[in-house]
């Protein structure tokens, strides 16, 4: 269309129709005079709004879906967070459930020997002063802890305490080199001393050569003066290897000990000692032997076989 005089009013003119036409749409409502010439353009042009329609909506969908993906990634980071808290909460289960075995069984070996302990956590390993086979615990002077006292598990004999702090306490492990415990065999009651080896056997020195030892034999405390450092009848190991007495006045074991000195966590402080020594009544109940299998094997002889030496003749 040429851009002359006559086009422009003709576009005024429409232009003017159709604002009078929205005017008269408006103000006459659902009874407006035009509502079938709009439901008449809606037949006409729905079916192209519907193709429109279709054509953008896999970008809606695609932006809807990044919107949804987020809210869900969202999600899923909240539940992976839940998941990790009630892992973490699983594992602090089992982690109290390993304590409180720990502690039952201390607390039976103590019932067993009448010790009163005091219950305490390993916090540490290892000495600031050295290199000693040493732990840290967390009781020390406030909780009624003092020096040379006897420290025990649920298996048996652990150390005894060297350095006592207000909260804290060091205790030299039965492993370490410079410790030293007397021992009393059981049922026997031969007489010796165990020192430690670090992650060796203990070795203990009888003081009778010619005692009758044999492996698979066990230990206890024999205890010192005053129960300090050692109280009575804590279980100490089990006898592995006997060298020959050689005639010699002492007589050299290597002991097993019981108690697993890297996998410490909870142990006790005997705090009092029993008022009658326990001797082999705090071991452990020996392991019932396995039966060793037999087998028996029948021959039963053929009718061609030998009899009384003689060869059958062949039919």
């Amino acid at each position: 269309m040429r851009d002359t005089r006559e086009s422009r009013l003709l576009l005024v003119l429409l232009v003017a129709v159709a604002f009078a036409l929205i005017t008269v749409d408006i103000r006459g409502g659902e009874d407006s005079p035009v509502d079938g010439a709009r439901q008449a353009a809606a037949t006409v042009f729905g079916p192209i709004e519907n193709g429109v329609s279709a054509a953008v909506d896999p970008v809606g969908n695609a932006v809807s879906a990044i919107r949804d993906s987020g809210e869900r990634h969202d999600r899923l980071a909240e539940l992976e967070k839940e998941n990790a808290a009630l892992e973490a909460k699983l594992g602090s289960d089992d982690r109290n459930r390993s304590r409180l075995a720990q502690l039952d069984k201390t607390l039976k070996i103590a019932g067993a020997g009448q010790y009163g302990i005091k219950g305490a956590e390993v916090i540490a390993i290892g000495a600031a002063q050295g290199f000693s086979w040493t732990i840290t615990i967390d009781v020390g002077a406030h909780d009624g802890i003092t020096r040379d006292m006897t420290v025990l598990n649920g298996d048996g004999l652990v150390g005894r305490v060297t350095t006592v702090g207000p909260n804290t306490a060091t205790v030299l492990l039965a492993n370490d080199p410079d410790f030293t415990v007397g021992t009393r065999m059981e049922a026997s009651d031969e007489l010796g001393f165990a020192s430690g080896q670090g992650d060796s056997a203990l070795r203990v020195e009888l003081l009778n050569g010619k005692a009758e030892i044999k492996k698979g034999d066990r230990l206890v405390t024999f205890g010192s003066q005053a129960d300090k450092p050692f109280v009575p009848g804590v279980p100490v190991g089990v006898v592995s290897r006997v060298d020959p007495s050689g005639g010699d006045l002492t007589r050299t074991l290597y002991v097993t000990p019981y108690v697993s000195f890297t996998k410490l966590d909870i142990v006790g402080v005997v705090v009092e000692a029993p008022k009658k020594n326990p001797r082999d009544t705090v071991l452990p109940a020996k392991p019932k032997p396995t039966p060793t299998p037999t087998v028996t094997v029948t021959v039963t002889p053929s009718a061609n076989a030998p009899v009384d030496g003689q060869i059958q003749p062949e039919q």
